[in-house]
């Protein structure tokens, strides 16, 4: 797990490519929300102070058939020079690396920056395919990898690039990430909980899996607790539920006896007749029993019995990790379950992880970003963290 990070090479005079995270949320052309670039100002300015001659490269958006103008990096190199308080040079390129990437590279001085055009105006991009990572690698002598919210991702510019080019390093934003959950997850102080919500239960199969191999208590909560409920027999309603899962629930909850693991699941539910639409409209809502939701209404929230059972354990912990949210925490109505829990996470000494995604995005929406310890900044890619799996451009890092 322990990576050579920009601390441990020299670059005065190198040409780094780094790749960044710049996909910021974007209306009209105006930047919405500059935390990512915010995010990775430590690594570039680390880079610069040491003389390296610095090329940025991310991707923004999804474009579908090559470039397009909506998704360029344009008002990124505007926020970065104002945020650096240096000119950022912008390599308008469609093909990325093209006759003005060339030649801004081939004019930098020790401690430029440059900014290359969308990784993914190249199609190549998430195919992997080696011509365009030889491409990327050609402007370079280095490597520097601090898009954690991508590094799940075996794209040419995450990890195809390394191939031919070296050293191969992490940025202060990857280092923190494998810092904190890595050792979250293989040395955490204890009692360890983990609190996982969310609407589906596919997307986190692995994840309950791997965790009660490693945590104390489990906490499920959101969508995703339903099909858990029917695998107890109880009767969920018009809640969301996933038929082909029950025999898993089942054997889940096995697997947290025989192992001692506490399995905590809602002992009361907030329903209604159903989902709201839109969804921050006013909903009717009932709080019953969760083994006695009635046949016509949805579950879409935790009751207050269970956000008391929820917060007791969280504030008992030494070390909490969550991702997904408790209920449909976009309506304030139905926001209450996901507020508890983040609620008891601010309050308690804990090591608090959130695991990126809709948790993060909950967080910050209550005012309470900031009494976390970690905050992820890749929903996917803490999600296959914790599953325990592999990342394409962590794996392909140097070696400490």
């Amino acid at each position: 797990m322990a990576k050579k990070t920009i601390d441990d090479i020299q670059v005065q005079g190198k040409r780094v490519l780094v790749r960044c995270d710049f996909n910021v949320p974007m209306k009209d052309g105006k930047i919405t929300n500059d935390k990512r670039i915010v995010a990775a100002l430590p690594t570039i300015k680390k880079l610069i102070a040491d003389g390296g001659k610095v090329i940025l490269c991310s991707h923004l958006g999804k474009p579908k058939n090559g470039p397009e103008e909506k998704f360029s990096l344009a008002p990124v190199a505007v926020r970065l020079s104002e945020l650096l308080g240096q000119h950022v040079v912008f390599a308008n390129d469609d093909n990325v690396v093209g006759e003005n990437a060339k030649a801004a590279v081939a004019a930098m001085k020790d401690g430029d920056v440059v900014l290359l055009q969308n990784t993914r105006f190249r199609k190549e991009e998430t195919k992997n395919i080696e011509d365009f990572s030889k491409e990327l690698a050609s402007l370079a002598d280095c490597y520097v990898d601090d898009a954690f919210g991508s590094c799940h991702r075996a794209h040419c510019s995450t990890a195809g690039v390394t191939a031919y080019t070296s050293p191969n390093v992490a940025g202060y934003l990857i280092g923190k990430e494998l810092s904190i959950m890595g050792k979250a997850l293989e040395n955490a102080d204890r009692p360890f909980v983990a609190v996982l919500g969310g609407a589906k239960i596919e997307d986190k199969l692995n994840v309950i899996n791997n965790l009660l191999e490693k945590v104390d208590t489990l906490i499920i909560g959101g969508g995703m607790a339903f099909t858990f409920l029917k695998a107890k027999g109880y009767e969920v309603g018009k809640s969301l539920l996933d038929e082909s899962k029950i025999e898993y629930c089942q054997d889940m909850m096995k697997k947290a006896a025989e192992k001692g693991v506490k399995l905590l699941l809602p002992v009361d539910t907030v329903c209604a007749a159903s989902f709201p639409d839109p969804i921050d409209g006013p909903v009717e809502t009932i709080v019953t029993d969760s083994d006695k939701i009635p046949a016509d209404k949805e579950g879409l929230d935790i009751g207050p019995k269970t956000r008391e059972l929820f917060a007791e354990a969280v504030k008992g912990a030494k070390t909490v990790v969550w991702n997904g949210p408790m209920g449909v925490f976009e309506n304030p109505t139905l926001a209450q379950g996901t507020l508890a829990v983040a609620q008891a996470m601010a309050d308690s000494e804990a090591v608090t992880i959130i695991g990126g995604g809709d948790s993060a995005a909950a967080v910050e929406q209550m005012g309470l970003g900031d009494r976390m310890t970690h905050i992820s900044t890749g929903g996917g890619a803490s999600l296959e963290f914790l599953e325990g799996k592999t990342l394409p451009g962590v794996a392909c890092l140097d070696e400490k």
